[in-house]
């Protein structure tokens, strides 16, 4: 029975970017869960462009999305609703549930610290995905 989900060409492309472990637990998540594949690497230029914009805490150079393969991914439950952050807290955890079950460790940008609270973050990147 083929998976009722599967990723866009895009999203392929950018999962694409990262590292093997990444693309072992997306492509394992992506059979249970419809998601979207927002960024894999990204380019000095495009990081400091995130950190102009506060939508990354980190310069260009310094982040996981700068590696070759990329060490960090943003995926985010597909439709999209960014206003709906439940829904991505209740992906965050099938994320992590996955990537325990793979062996895979995690970290996110809804609990950057690992506590497993959510609520004492100062910036919250809930689509971010990085190796440890």
């Amino acid at each position: 029975m083929p998976a009722p989900f599967m990723f866009s060409a895009l999203s392929q492309a950018k999962l694409g970017t990262c590292h093997p472990h990444l693309r072992t637990l997306f492509l394992e998540v992506i059979k249970h869960v419809d998601c979207t594949v927002l960024e894999g690497h990204r380019s000095v230029l495009d990081q400091d462009k995130a950190f102009h914009e506060g939508r990354s805490k980190l310069r260009g150079g310094s982040s996981k999305h700068n590696m070759t393969p990329s060490m960090a991914v943003d995926v985010a439950p597909y439709p999209i609703d960014w206003n709906d952050r439940d829904r991505f807290l209740l992906f965050v955890g099938f994320v992590k549930g996955v990537a325990a079950q793979l062996g895979i460790r995690i970290r996110c940008g809804a609990d950057w610290d690992g506590d497993g609270t959510t609520t004492d973050q100062t910036f919250h990147d809930l689509p971010h995905f990085e190796l440890i």
